[in-house]
């Protein structure tokens, strides 16, 4: 069974972002992490760049495959992991602590609404 924190809202597309008024950090699921292996590379945007819903945001890479990312909700991002950089094996080891990708300053609360409960994301990966 793969770790799936209810604090959380996903995509089916395998991202997470935590919820709130503020910054939202946003990464990859744990059961992402597992499909892809051992990732090797990320590649994410720069602070202030401005996401849309839906819009890729970045890639990882792994000893696999590479995956696009893309964004739970529109915003500005705020903040980038920089030790993804050096170490992108954070995403493997703690993709909901050390391995977030981004913090994004939401542009629209009820988009939150539109993506997965953790009850309907663990339906899915099942």
């Amino acid at each position: 069974m793969f770790d799936t924190p209810d604090d959380r809202r996903y995509m089916e597309s395998h991202e997470w972002t935590t919820t709130g008024d503020g910054p939202v950090r946003i990464g990859i699921t744990d059961f992402a992490q597992d499909e892809l292996g051992d990732v090797v590379f990320v590649e994410l945007p720069d602070e202030g760049d401005e996401l849309a819903k839906g819009e890729e945001f970045g890639v990882v890479e792994s000893i696999k495959a590479v995956s696009d990312l893309y964004a739970p909700v529109s915003g500005t991002v705020t903040d980038v992991n920089e030790d993804l950089f050096d170490q992108p094996e954070l995403v493997n080891d703690d993709p909901y602590g050390d391995g977030w990708m981004i913090e994004v300053d939401p542009s629209d609360a009820d988009e939150f609404d539109d993506l997965l409960t953790p009850e309907e994301y663990e339906e899915q990966i099942e």
